[in-house]
């Protein structure tokens, strides 16, 4: 079966940055992804998230559009609350290196537990 569009576009994703339009200006940017999906790695069953990420940006900044569709990339990834919650933020340090960012991943509760795991970067002059 042939690929969608879609499909394809979030298989390629990569995280796209623009020119900061004001550099040497601290101001935040709050993101909020809340259709968020992995599977777990140990039952296969499928975890739902909320995503927020906050950051104050350096040199570049984060395309949306592109961020969308490397989020959507992890639907079918085996990957833990932590691990997620870790390569978001190593993805998007290394794509933007902005002066801070939290990550922070609220995933539904399931079987009675609620996790939220948040991790943060903060670069260093």
């Amino acid at each position: 079966m042939e690929m969608k569009y879609g499909e394809r576009n979030i298989a390629e994703g990569q995280l796209i940055t623009f020119p900061n339009p004001r550099v040497g200006r601290r101001y935040n940017i709050d993101i909020t992804l809340p259709e968020f999906t992995c599977k777990c790695p140990f039952s296969g069953y499928p975890d739902f998230a909320t995503i927020y990420i906050t950051y104050i940006p350096d040199e570049r900044v984060v395309e949306l559009k592109a961020l969308k569709l490397y989020i959507n990339n992890y639907r079918d990834r085996y990957i833990s609350h932590e691990e997620t919650a870790n390569q978001i933020l190593d993805d998007f340090v290394a794509a933007c290196d902005p002066l801070e960012v939290v990550v922070k991943a609220d995933f539904a509760p399931r079987g009675n537990v609620h996790m939220i795991v948040e991790v943060r970067h903060q670069k260093h002059t």
